[in-house]
């Protein structure tokens, strides 16, 4: 079982025959403590990014949804978490997995903590001199008889091997890489609120679509209506006689995944790297999820925008390497989800236009595997030297971008529940900023042109806007109640205190 851990100081893998979906969040400490004897949790392992879900150490992964490639989090003292030697974080625990023996996984880790030749002495600020693993030393260190490149030799792992370990170890890395044609959305596609999707494309075009930037869609998966044949289990048949034990009930796919707003994280254009852009940390990540779930939406999507590219060029390598992992963060590991990647750019004519896809199931398996990498060529995923891809019958060093994608539908409606007038957050170079004059703009529309104050009031980054000033639990519950279900009134002192914000007279 592969678990993935994404730290302050970069992301850990875990593979090892231990884990199962019966272990618990103490057997995954077992496991790092195998290369990082020392470490220290400042925020301890967590199923979410924001830490708001602490792993329960009291129940099982599988009872936590915690699945094969799953990803956890946590934060960590970088001074405790030096790795003593090769095992449970790196490609080394990997190749440890196929090891049967009771004894293996604790000869091997023994065996590379003990050799110097898996570390390296290097100069900390303060002047001390501090012994760490070097990753570069493993494949030297196995030279030509390594088993793969960057791997121990076979006698490192395990003293004998029967011809039934080898090849199952020997599978793990090997892909045959086969185009999904079914996808986990249904024939409603995904449909983007107009406005805000509008928004999103007038902001790159300032830009004349030369600058890359992406953005979090929420929204609710929306699941197909169940017709009354499908509502009991059909029987396969045999020359019209139906045998028993053969039921097949229908499973309903997300029919529709609709998006009701964009949040644009903190960003910064880079054009010379892969993405185009670099992430900057969020402080007001987890403010924005629960915001959203107070409103009864979730993450349902990303959506990038980016230059005009050659015909048939649809998304780089490191727009597949990003889709798979916000896919797999979705899933809570290698499962299917209806999470979308949309994709807006501008084509010779000066038409926009924004195409939706997802990334098959193997594409998440290989990002999990970390077997995918970028390179020179944008439109390719290149493989990691040690892992094996078979394409057409043939080993390929790397696989065509098209490979890994099925294509949803898209379309676009009017939301209902909110608007998306008030100037979005972390945005440069752009003419309206968030601040409290922009608010009095809007609110101030309340009592014309059919407008009441909730109606202006349901906008989602003006809500985002007005969390930095009142309380999430206490006063944004009460009013995203209100804004939910029109018919439960919104209080009258928030009216007053929010126009009082925006220096309204009693015109709300």
């Amino acid at each position: 079982m592969i678990i993935r851990v994404q730290t302050n100081i970069g992301q850990w893998r875990i593979n090892s025959p231990n884990l199962t979906q019966s272990s618990k969040g103490e057997d995954i400490l077992n496991e790092l403590s195998k290369t990082r004897p020392n470490i220290t949790f400042t925020k301890a392992l967590s199923l979410d990014r924001s830490y708001a879900t602490p792993l329960n150490f009291d129940l099982t992964l599988g009872e936590q949804s915690v699945t094969h490639g799953c990803m956890l989090y946590c934060i960590v003292d970088e001074s405790t978490a030096v790795a003593s030697g090769t095992g449970a974080g790196g490609m080394e625990g990997a190749s440890a997995a196929a090891d049967t023996g009771d004894n293996a996984n604790a000869n091997a880790s023994a065996s590379a903590s003990a050799n110097p030749k898996h570390m390296k002495r290097i100069i900390k600020s303060d002047g001390s001199i501090e012994l760490v693993h070097d990753p570069t030393a493993t494949s030297a260190a196995g030279g030509d008889k390594a088993f793969r490149k960057g791997m121990l030799p076979l006698r490192d792992m395990k003293m004998s091997w029967t011809l039934k370990e080898f090849v199952a170890m020997d599978d793990q890395f090997n892909f045959k890489i086969q185009r999904q044609t079914e996808r986990w959305v249904g024939p409603g596609g995904v449909s983007l609120d107009q406005d805000s999707a509008n928004s999103f494309q007038s902001y790159l075009r300032t830009f004349a679509f030369q600058r890359q930037r992406f953005g979090i869609l929420y929204g609710r998966f929306e699941n197909e209506e169940e017709k009354e044949e499908d509502k009991y289990p059909k029987r396969e048949t045999l020359f019209g006689t139906e045998l028993p034990g053969t039921e097949i009930k229908k499973e309903l796919k997300n029919q529709k995944v609709v998006v009701e707003a964009i949040y644009e994280p903190p960003q910064e254009a880079a054009p010379d790297t892969p993405e185009g852009f670099i992430i900057h940390d969020d402080p007001m990540e987890e403010t924005v999820d629960n915001l959203a779930s107070l409103l009864g939406l979730t993450r349902v999507g990303w959506i990038f925008g980016h230059p005009p590219r050659e015909e048939g060029f649809q998304l780089s390598a490191s727009e597949i390497i990003m889709a798979a992992e916000y896919q797999l963060e979705s899933a809570g590991g290698i499962e299917p989800t209806p999470f979308v990647t949309v994709k807006v750019t501008v084509g010779d004519d000066g038409n926009v236009s924004f195409e939706a896809f997802q990334v098959s199931q193997q594409c998440m398996e290989m990002v999990a595997e970390e077997a995918l990498s970028i390179g020179e060529n944008p439109g390719f995923c290149y493989v990691a030297d040690t892992f094996t891809a078979i394409q057409e019958g043939k080993e390929s060093k790397t696989v065509e971008n098209n490979f890994f994608l099925t294509v949803v539908p898209i379309v676009q409606h009017s939301s209902e529940m909110l608007v998306s007038q008030f100037p979005k957050a972390n945005r440069d170079h752009d003419t309206r900023q968030q601040t409290h004059d922009e608010m009095k703009k809007q609110l101030s529309k309340s009592g014309t042109a059919g407008w009441t104050f909730v109606d202006l009031l349901a906008d989602f980054n003006l809500l985002i806007y007005l969390c930095n000033y009142l309380d999430m639990q206490s006063d944004i519950q009460k009013i995203c109640q209100s804004i939910v279900d029109r018919d439960v009134p919104l209080d009258e002192g928030y009216k007053l205190i929010i126009a009082s914000m925006a220096g309204l007279d009693n015109a709300y």
